[in-house]
C-alpha cells in the first residue's frame, strides 16, 4: 500500500511540473491580486491629469497603482480605455426598482456604483399607518415591507442582493408624516421633538443627511424653522441638508434664500437637488441663482448642487395641483377632486398664474409639454407616452379637467414628464465646479414589470449622456473634470469613507469605459434603451459588468454617513473594513 501511495505522489508531481510548468507549491501559491487592470488611462477622480498605469485589486480594495506584475486570476487589458472611480448617483429613485431587480442594470451599464436615495421621502422610519399607506400605493412593483427604520431598509436591500452600493438621506417629509401625518399645520413642540429624534436615529444608522422636497404635500407644509431644526440634528452628526427647494420657477430666488438661510442657521452643508430654472419666464433668473450660491460659498457656507442633463423633469400630476387640495394624504386628495365645488376651485387655480405654489402645468407652457408616462390602472396604460393635450383631445375635455380625471381614475399621482428648462442653462450648469450629477430616476431594465411604464430617459442615460454628448461631442467640460464631479466631489460632500477616488486603500469601485464611444440611447419616445461604451465595472472588488454585460454579481453594500453608530447595527450588518 505504501509503494502505491508513493507512486501516486510521483505521478502527481510529474503532471504538475509537466503540464503547469510549476511545482505543487507554485500551483497552490496565492495570487498577489484578485484582479489587475493593465495599461489603462487613469482618471483618479481628483480632476488632475490622467496617466497610464495598472490597477491591482485585492480583498475588495485597491491594493496598488503603478507598473504591476499581472499576477491575478482576473486580467483586464484596458489599453486605450479610461479607468476611473465608480460614479455616484446623487439623487436615485431606485428605492423600489432595486427590490424588484437588484442588478441595477440601467445604472451599472453607465458606471454607477453608488445609489444615493431619499429625496424628501425615504424608505424609513415607518410606523404601521405608513406601512399600510405604502402597501396601498404600490404600483407595478409589489413588495412586502420587512423593515421599519431606514437602516433596516438598506440592510434589507443588501441581504436581498444588489449590484450597486446603497446610501440614503432620511426624508424630512417622512419624519413629518410619522409624527404629524398629512395635515396642513406646523408640528407641536412634542411632535417636532419626535421628528428630531427620528432624524438623529437615522443618522446613527448611517443616513448621509436629511432631505426635503418642498413643492409637494405634505413637505410643502413645513416652514423654515422646522427645516432648520431637522438640519441642525443632521449637522450634529456631520451630515448635510439637501433640498428640492420650495420653488424652481416663479419664486426660485426666494426659495434659494431659504436654503441658504437654513444652511447658515443650522451650521450645515447644504445642496440643491436637480438645480434648474423652471419655466421659460424664469430662465433669465439662472445667472442670479448662480451668483447667490457663489456669494454664499465665498462667505464660507458649503453650498453645492446636483443636476441631470435634460431639459425636462419628471414627477406626477400632483405637481399640477395646489397643495391644499392634497392635505390629509392621497385618499383625501382624490375624495376632494370628486367634489364638484372643490373641483371647480382646483380647475381655476390650476389655470391661474401664482407665486403661492409651484404649478408645473403652467410652467411647462402648454399641455403639449406634459407627457404622461406612468399609470397603475391597466385600463389607462394605453395612454402611456401620450401628452396631456392628446388625451384631452381624445376625451373632449380641457387639459386641466383631464388631469383631475386621470388622478381619480388611476388612483395615483400619475407619472408625468414636464418640459421646463433651456439647453443653454443646462450647459451653463455643467460647467460649474460645485455641481455633481444624478438621474432622479429608478435603475431599470428593458424587461418584465419595468416595461409597464415609460421612465424619463435619464433613467438609462444621464451619466453616459454627460460623458458622450457634453464631454466628447460638445466639449462643455473635460473628461477629467466630469469624472471628478461624478466621483470625488459627491463623495467629499457626503463625507464617505474611502470612496470616490482611485487611491491605494480605497474600496475597489472602478469603471472602465471607452471615452470615444460611450453614449446614451434612451429617448422620450423610446426610453427603455441601455447606454453603451461602459465595458467593465467593479463594485467592492467584484466584477459586475464584463465586456458590457452584467455578470449577475450582487456585491453591493450599505455605504453609511459620518454619524453612523456601529452599536445601532443589526446582527446581520457587516462592519466596513
Amino acid at each position: 500500500m505504501r509503494k502505491v501511495t508513493v507512486s501516486l505522489h510521483i505521478v502527481l508531481f510529474i503532471l504538475t511540473v509537466g503540464v503547469f510548468g510549476s511545482s505543487p507549491q507554485d500551483a497552490l501559491r496565492q495570487k498577489t491580486y484578485d484582479a489587475v487592470i493593465t495599461s489603462g488611462r487613469i482618471y483618479d477622480g481628483s480632476g488632475g491629469a490622467s496617466y497610464i498605469a495598472d490597477v491591482g485589486i485585492k480583498d475588495g480594495h485597491i491594493a496598488a497603482i503603478g507598473q504591476l506584475q499581472p499576477d491575478a486570476d482576473v486580467l483586464i487589458d484596458a489599453q486605450g480605455l479610461a479607468v476611473a472611480p465608480g460614479f455616484i448617483n446623487m439623487l436615485s429613485w431606485a428605492n423600489e426598482s432595486l427590490i424588484e431587480d437588484g442588478r441595477s442594470q440601467s445604472d451599472i451599464r453607465q458606471g454607477v456604483t453608488l445609489e444615493v436615495m431619499g429625496e424628501g421621502w425615504s424608505m424609513g422610519p415607518l410606523n404601521e399607518k405608513m406601512k399600510q399607506d405604502m402597501r396601498e400605493s404600490q404600483g407595478d412593483i409589489k413588495f412586502s415591507i420587512e423593515w421599519t427604520t431606514l437602516g433596516e431598509y438598506l440592510e434589507y436591500l443588501v441581504r436581498k442582493g444588489v449590484s450597486t452600493n446603497v446610501a440614503s438621506f432620511v426624508g424630512a417629509t417622512t419624519v413629518r408624516i410619522y409624527a404629524v401625518g398629512y395635515e396642513d399645520r406646523p408640528p407641536t413642540s412634542k411632535e417636532l421633538e419626535q421628528m428630531c429624534k427620528l432624524v438623529g436615529r437615522a443618522m446613527q444608522e448611517g443616513a448621509v443627511g436629511v432631505s426635503s422636497a418642498l413643492i409637494y404635500a405634505p413637505g410643502f407644509y413645513a416652514d423654515t424653522d422646522e427645516l432648520i431644526a431637522l438640519a441642525e440634528v443632521a449637522s450634529q452628526y456631520g451630515g448635510m441638508y439637501i433640498s428640492h427647494i420650495r420653488s424652481e420657477g416663479n419664486r426660485l430666488l426666494e426659495a434659494l434664500d431659504e436654503l441658504i438661510t437654513t444652511a447658515r442657521k443650522a451650521n450645515v452643508a447644504a445642496e440643491l437637488y436637480h438645480m434648474k430654472a423652471a419655466g421659460k419666464s424664469n430662465w433669465h433668473k439662472h445667472n442670479a441663482m448662480i451668483e447667490r450660491i457663489e456669494k454664499a460659498r465665498a462667505e464660507g457656507l458649503k453650498i453645492t448642487a446636483d443636476m441631470y442633463n435634460y431639459t425636462a423633469g419628471a414627477t406626477g400630476l400632483d405637481a399640477a395641483m395646489p397643495p391644499w387640495v392634497q392635505a390629509g394624504g392621497h385618499q383625501a386628495w382624490v375624495a376632494r377632486l370628486k367634489n364638484p365645488r372643490i373641483r371647480k376651485r382646483v380647475l381655476r387655480e390650476m389655470t391661474t398664474p401664482t407665486d403661492e405654489w409651484e404649478n408645473l402645468y403652467l410652467l411647462a407652457g402648454t399641455p403639449e409639454n406634459v407627457l404622461l408616462v406612468g399609470f397603475k390602472n391597466e385600463k389607462l396604460k394605453h395612454l402611456t407616452g401620450k401628452t396631456l393635450a392628446e388625451v384631452a383631445r381624445m376625451r373632449g375635455k380641457s387639459p386641466a379637467e383631464t388631469a383631475i380625471d386621470l388622478v381619480i381614475e388611476d388612483d395615483s399621482r400619475v407619472g408625468t414628464v414636464y418640459f421646463l428648462m433651456s439647453e443653454e442653462n443646462v450647459k451653463r450648469q455643467i460647467k460649474l465646479p460645485w455641481v455633481s450629477f444624478c438621474s432622479d430616476a429608478g435603475s431599470l431594465a428593458p424587461e418584465g414589470v419595468f416595461l409597464k411604464s415609460n421612465p424619463h430617459p435619464r433613467a438609462y442615460g444621464s451619466f453616459a449622456r454627460l460623458l458622450g454628448r457634453y464631454v466628447r461631442q460638445e466639449k462643455v467640460i473635460t473628461l477629467a473634470e466630469a469624472i471628478r464631479r461624478l466621483t470625488s466631489l459627491p463623495a467629499d460632500n457626503l463625507k464617505l469613507d474611502r470612496r470616490g477616488r482611485l487611491e491605494k486603500g480605497y474600496y475597489a469601485d472602478i469603471v472602465i469605459f471607452n471615452p470615444e464611444t460611450i453614449i446614451d440611447h434612451a429617448t422620450f419616445e423610446k426610453p427603455h434603451q441601455y447606454a453603451t461604451g461602459m465595458l467593465h465595472v467593479f463594485v467592492n472588488g467584484t466584477q459586475v459588468l464584463k465586456d458590457g454585460e452584467h455578470t449577475g454579481a450582487k456585491p453591493g453594500r450599505v455605504v453609511r454617513g459620518p454619524g453612523w453608530n456601529s452599536s445601532r447595527r443589526s446582527p446581520t450588518t457587516q462592519p466596513e473594513k
